[in-house]
């Protein structure tokens, strides 16, 4: 598991950030957040299924399960994901792609992209 032996680590300083309540949250955290999404797909990290479930309360974002659409016609895929803003390219009638993967947590609300022929 990598919290048990990680592979990279990031540390984002950021010097007088203007314009911005100066929080790590508000300004480094989103930078470093885009950095592990990407070392997350580059290391090919599956996701853990053996964690605590999060307790959300009214002021947390909701992030929600991407279902997997691939080989399901448009329409089908548009029910599967429906609460999901979707987004698609292409000419076809069939998700032959999809970005973020079936099993991936997005946020509630988020947008799907998907790859039609």
């Amino acid at each position: 598991m990598p919290a048990d032996d990680p592979e990279i680590v990031v540390y984002v300083a950021i010097e007088n950030p203007k314009n911005v309540v100066q929080y790590g949250g508000t300004v480094a955290a989103p930078i470093a957040r885009n950095i592990f999404l990407s070392a997350i797909d580059i290391l090919n990290i599956e996701p853990d299924t053996e964690g605590i479930p999060k307790e959300y309360t009214w002021l947390d974002t909701k992030y929600i399960t991407v279902p997997d659409v691939t080989n399901l016609s448009l329409e089908e895929a548009k029910k599967a994901l429906k609460g999901f803003n979707i987004e698609y390219s292409g000419n076809g009638e069939k998700v032959i792609y999809q970005t973020p993967t079936g099993g991936m947590y997005v946020k509630e609300g988020g947008t799907v992209v998907l790859m039609l022929n």
